[in-house]
């Protein structure tokens, strides 16, 4: 009896770690089909992979790498550093949680996941790969310092501000949005943000003379397009 429990003992771990790799599933040539441009292929053999693999922490990475809408795909990715620390992909989703807050101009949210890969993930490639693009920021601020002299210089009014309606990978759906805004009578404009060969379109409404008049506007285009906009200045 003692060396049944024994074998039960020993062979009841490895029951639970093959149940936990059968969960598991290879997302590498799916993200090679993304790459390539079969975007919709994927998102169909999503569906069947979460039937087979319900468990699966690379599936959540290979769902928000689909999802269009940046802040659907953030809040994946975060579920997956949350739940999976360990995960393999966990370091890559940090660190497009940080390219998003890069591209909206939010830099300051965009160090502190900067500073938790750091911390979390020392070893990671993405943190080179970051600092590569912080260097860049510097040099597009400075550029941005020159353009806001010219300007003073220039007598003709300026419009510095607007408001970021959201940020979308996939240009079709930011052209919706922009096209939705212009439908409804309000200038909207599109900007292409490059965070380490990760482009985001950047969706902007309007262009104010002061901060307050786009402040004044905010809640205005949060309720009409349902969307977490936020001011910013438009050479950002």
């Amino acid at each position: 009896m003692k060396k049944n429990i024994s074998v039960f003992l020993i062979i009841f771990p490895l029951l639970i770690l093959s149940e936990n790799f059968a969960q598991e599933v290879d997302i590498v040539p799916y993200l090679k089909k993304i790459e390539q441009g079969s975007i919709e292929e994927v998102k169909s053999e999503l569906l069947s992979l979460k039937v087979d693999y319900p468990k699966s922490a690379n599936l959540i990475f290979l769902e928000a790498v689909l999802t269009e809408n940046g802040q659907d795909a953030v809040a994946l990715y975060q579920r997956l550093i949350e739940s999976y620390p360990k995960s393999r992909y966990a370091d890559a989703a940090l660190y497009r949680i940080y390219s998003y807050y890069f591209a909206l101009g939010l830099y300051n949210t965009a160090d502190k996941q900067f500073e938790r890969l750091k911390k979390d993930y020392p070893e990671s490639p993405y943190i080179k790969m970051i600092s590569v693009s912080s260097v860049k920021k510097d040099d597009e601020e400075s550029s941005n310092q020159d353009e806001n002299l010219n300007q003073q210089n220039n007598p003709e009014e300026i419009f510095s501000y607007t408001i970021q309606a959201g940020a979308f990978t996939n240009s079709a759906n930011a052209s919706g949005l922009k096209k939705e805004i212009e439908n409804a009578g309000m200038v909207s404009f599109i900007k292409e943000k490059n965070v380490a060969g990760t482009v985001f379109n950047v969706v902007y409404i309007g262009k104010f003379k002061s901060r307050k008049e786009a402040e004044d506007f905010l809640p205005v285009a949060n309720t009409r397009f349902k969307i977490n906009g936020r001011v910013t200045e438009i050479n950002q």
